[in-house]
């Protein structure tokens, strides 16, 4: 016979007490390291989609298929070349251009099958415009009213070629053509500093382009002709010229400004306007609620709260007949006045509650008033509150799309920064395909925020009056 011993499933917790100490902090520890691992996750995926967003505002086709990670805008070879290009053009190794005295070099290696003559292509400075709409009409120069492009010489070569079938190697030939660019000396006294110099250069379709100085911005006419947009960009100008257009092709046809430009300083102006109004109502309603004593104090705070669950588009109308009447419509104190501080008043009345009251009182027994109170004692100690509360109100402002679509409408150098990319959108975007541009103006948009937060972020602790009174 058998015996069978019966026995009892234990409790969770019992087993855990029954672990020896060095047991459960090894629990703890893979507990612990399993979350780390999850939050760290979760953050790389975030930030991966940052950055790749980032990394596509610098390119000219964000939008290609396969997206590619390799390109010259983050080819360290690629900035020296583009360096040395606009160094040779204008002098400027950064940003680049085509000046009086620019005397640019640029290489193009085409290849064929063997037994295939390889000849020069056709090289062409294009009459091409930048952008579309506003940067067409405010372009005045162009390369080819000043440049002199000559073919200085060849170079015959080999490269190695495996066959994709077969996986055999081959030795096909090459050929180096180099190019000689020069700023027209008859032209060169008073002549214009000129952002781009594009280049075509369209070969039969026997042979093939292999390398350049700078890669073509696109292949065109089935892979025949290769284009350059611009051959001597800078450095700076290779990288961020998607950035540069958002400024200098964003522009008003009658003043010549940046309308970009313009539209952060509205949305600053306006953010920093409500900034100011949040702080002054949130810090006085905050304190009377949490310190003064009235009847009717829990009804309003109600009301305050209550305030908070009702969306904006239910007073739209209303406010919006309001801010006509009073003529403040396409005028930025429409935007600015248009704030919600109710969640902003529940914030300060909380902090405002832990400070302590025996501060306070010692002041009156000195004499303070309580608006000396608040402004000398209490709101000092309350920058972390204040702090919270600023840059929710500016970062709030700042994205705020749907008020100023409304209230401000025209002219256009008067739009917001959100309602200008908008504008963006619809003139480089869309049929145009200009995303790039669309994309870098998305990024500018969000620095302020992004160094309203670096700046202040040290201040977003709790101070040590509430820390030290228990």
């Amino acid at each position: 016979m058998t015996d069978t011993t019966l026995t009892t499933a234990m409790p969770a917790t019992a087993l855990r007490q029954r672990l020896p100490p060095e047991a459960l902090r090894r629990r703890q520890f893979f507990a612990l390291g399993w979350t780390y691992l999850v939050i760290i996750g979760v953050a790389t995926v975030m930030l991966g989609t940052f950055l790749v967003a980032f990394v596509a505002s610098l390119k000219v086709d964000p939008l290609e298929r396969p997206f590619r990670l390799a390109f010259d805008q983050v080819n360290p070879i690629a900035w020296v070349a583009a360096a040395d290009l606009g160094r040779q053009g204008a002098g400027d190794a950064l940003w680049g251009g085509f000046a009086p005295g620019g005397k640019v070099t640029f290489s193009a290696t085409y290849t064929a099958a063997p037994g295939t003559e390889i000849v020069p292509p056709e090289a062409s400075v294009p009459r091409r415009r930048p952008g579309s709409g506003v940067a067409a009409a405010l372009t005045k120069y162009y390369a080819i009213d000043y440049a002199l492009l000559t073919e200085t010489g060849s170079a015959d070569g080999e490269m190695s070629v495996t066959d994709p079938d077969t996986g055999a190697s081959e030795v096909w030939p090459t050929r180096t053509f180099t190019y000689e660019i020069a700023f027209d000396p008859a032209k060169a006294e008073g002549g214009p500093w000129i952002e781009r110099t594009p280049l075509d250069l369209s070969a039969p379709t026997s042979q093939q382009l292999v390398a350049s100085t700078l890669n073509p911005t696109r292949f065109e006419r089935r892979g025949r002709v290769a284009s350059w947009d611009n051959i001597t960009p800078g450095a700076l100008g290779l990288v961020f010229n998607n950035y540069r257009r958002v400024i200098t092709e964003t522009a008003d046809l009658q003043t010549g400004n940046s309308l970009f430009a313009g539209w952060m300083w509205n949305s600053l102006l306006i953010a920093v306007g409500r900034v100011a109004m949040t702080l002054v109502v949130a810090s006085l309603a905050g304190y009377a609620l949490a310190r003064l004593k009235f009847h009717g104090a829990a009804l309003i705070f109600g009301l305050v709260l209550f305030s908070m669950t009702i969306p904006a588009q239910v007073t739209f109308i209303s406010n919006y007949l309001i801010f006509r009447d009073l003529g403040l419509l396409n005028t930025p104190w429409a935007v600015i006045t248009v704030l919600v501080v109710g969640s902003h008043v529940l914030l300060m009345k909380q902090f405002f509650e832990t400070f302590p009251k025996e501060i306070e009182e010692a002041a009156m027994v000195d004499g303070a008033s309580r608006l000396g109170i608040l402004l000398r004692i209490v709101l000092p100690n309350a920058m972390p509150a204040v702090i919270v509360n600023a840059i929710m109100a500016f970062q709030a402002a700042w994205n705020d799309f749907f008020w100023p679509l409304v209230l401000i409408t025209s002219p256009p150098s008067a739009l917001t920064v959100q309602v200008g990319l908008l504008s963006l959108r619809r003139s480089y975007g869309g049929a145009q395909g200009d995303w790039g541009l669309v994309l870098a103006g998305a990024f500018v948009s969000i620095i302020p925020v992004l160094v309203l937060f670096i700046l202040f972020q040290r201040y977003i602790v709790s101070n040590q009056v509430s820390e030290g009174v228990k």
